[in-house]
This record gives C-alpha cells, structure tokens and sequence, in this order.
C-alpha cells in the first residue's frame, strides 16, 4: 500500500485536472505515478512540462531503453514494471533486448553507448570519465544529446525516488529490480 495518498482522478487538486485529463485522453488511463504527483500542482506541472520536451529527443526506444537501465540502478520495481509495459508495447522492444537494457546494455551499437552512459550516470550520481563522455560521442551523440541522456537520467530519477519513497502501488505487469538499490 503506497505510503503516500494516491489519489483518484476526480479527487486531485482541481488545478491538476487538465493536466490528468490530458493524460487519460492519451493513455486511456492514469497511471499512479500521475496521481501521485498531482498531490503537487507544481510538481507535476514541472514533471509533465520535462517529459513533454524530452519526448521529442532521441528516439522512443533509446528514452525507454534509459529509463529501464535507470530504473535497474536504483531497484524502482515500479518504473521497471511501467516502462516494461511501455518498452514492448510502445516503443516495441523484444524481450532480450529489454533484458540488456536492465543491464545497461543494448544489442544496437549505438544503444549500447546511450543506456550504457545513462546507466554510469546514475551509478555514479554524474561523475563520469572523460572516457564516458568521448565514448558516447564517438557512438555518434551529440553534445545537446548527451545533455538529453543526462535529462533523462535526471526525469527518470525523479520518478524512481518518489516511488521508492512512496512505494507507489504498482498498475502494470509486475517487474521486480535484480538488485534493489
């Protein structure tokens, strides 16, 4: 049971309503982690604002390949059961390559430079190697798309915390972490 009141659509701050409105219209449903921000106007007001200009950086299955690593690191059985779901039913991820990206890994050669990045950065809380960095350009990224990956580390440790810290009740196909942080 989530130590943090989660509560129904219809029950969040009236200042949250369009913004969990707009969510059901595209999702068909509201996630907890939503409703669990919309405790916060502010709050989710920023997360969504983040994700939405995130969304429109790298592809979908590289954003969903880092959340999984990160979620990996940081043992948040929610964000891997949620972006799971998303991983093969969204961004249309196999199995296996699920399975590399929960290491930090990737079958895609440029992938593997991405979440394995991503994933040093959260092990490391940002203190990466002149080596990390020339590795991920050498894989071809950018320097606006490093400071992506690093945002969306950053988005994605946002959702792992609050859900470890309100052990948010999970809404997807359970996925437990290997190593719970």
């Amino acid at each position: 049971m989530s130590r943090i009141i989660i509560p129904a659509k219809d029950d969040a701050p009236e200042a949250t309503k369009p913004t969990l409105d707009a969510i059901q219209k595209t999702l068909g449903s509201v996630p907890n982690i939503f409703r669990l921000i919309a405790n916060s106007p502010a709050a989710l007001t920023a997360f969504t604002s983040f994700q939405n200009a995130l969304s429109r950086t790298l592809d979908v299955k590289t954003r969903e390949r880092i959340a999984l690593a990160v979620a990996e690191v940081n043992g948040c059985d929610y964000c891997l059961s949620a972006h799971t779901y998303l991983g093969l039913n969204l961004a249309k991820i196999s199995p296996e390559e699920i399975a590399l990206n929960r290491k930090g890994a990737s079958a895609d050669a440029k992938a593997n430079a991405a979440v394995g990045f991503a994933a040093k950065i959260a092990e490391a809380r940002g203190h990466v190697s002149d080596a990390d960095i020339a590795s991920v350009r050498a894989a071809g990224f950018s320097d606006a798309q490093v400071v992506e990956i690093v945002a969306l580390v950053a988005e994605n440790t946002f959702t792992n915390y609050l859900n470890e810290v309100a052990k948010t009740d999970i809404d997807f196909p359970v996925v437990s972490a290997a190593n719970a942080a």
